[in-house]
Formats: structure tokens, sequence, C-alpha cells
């Protein structure tokens, strides 16, 4: 199982060592299209763009952490996307010779009216 990370699950960031250190088989560096802010919360979410986003792919050996990923982001499969916090998505990341990695990874993005509730700031790089 492969996830997209751009915040706090990021190698040495708050949540990795909570959630992903010492389960991951794989992590490198790599980017996807997308543009960040930072919402009021402390943290970031990501919406959909031609802008690139850098992060991480994390690469689990099965889909077990998937479930504890989707808690943390405030995701539930199959619930009205209104009562998410993310959504979670199939993507497309690229390596750092801008290759698409072959397959796709999950990812979790917010629709950009809560990052708006959430009073979130646009990044401009990231």
């Amino acid at each position: 199982m492969k996830v997209f990370v751009y915040g706090t699950l990021k190698p040495h960031k708050k949540n990795y060592h909570l959630y992903c250190a010492g389960k991951t088989i794989k992590e490198e560096k790599c980017w996807t299209y997308g543009t960040i802010y930072h919402l009021s919360l402390g943290y970031p979410a990501m919406i959909k763009s031609d802008s690139k986003v850098h992060g991480y792919l994390l690469t689990f050996p099965d889909d077990k952490e998937l479930a504890n990923l989707d808690k943390l982001e405030g995701y539930q499969e199959g619930r009205n996307p209104q009562l998410n916090d993310y959504q979670r998505e199939k993507i497309t990341v690229y390596d750092d010779k801008n290759n698409p990695i072959e397959e796709k990874v999950w990812a979790y993005f917010m629709d950009k009216e809560k990052i708006d509730y959430f009073q979130g700031k646009l990044i401009e790089v990231y």
C-alpha cells in the first residue's frame, strides 16, 4: 500500500512517529499536482491544482495501516463527504526526474470550502 504524504506524516514530522515509523518498507521523496494551505488548526491541507506539491511516497507492506491513517485524517469510506475532514483518492506521483511512478497511490485532499472554514492560508512554495 502506497500513500503520498505532504504534512505531519512526512518523515521526522510529529505524526510520522505515531503512524509510520517502523511500519514502512520504503520512503522516497516525490511530488504531485496540488496546492497546499496552512490551516488555523496547525497542519496543512491540499487541493487539486496545476502547481507542484513536494512530499514523500510511503510504502507499507499491506493495507493494515490505512484504517489508522483514515482515522487521523478524519476520513470514513462510504460516509457523506461533507462529514469527512479529508477525502482519500488515488493519484499519480512523480519522481525527482519528473517521471510518473507507475501505480496510483493514496492521498488525502480537503475541499476548498473546508479550507476556508479553517482559515487556510496559501503556501506559495511547498
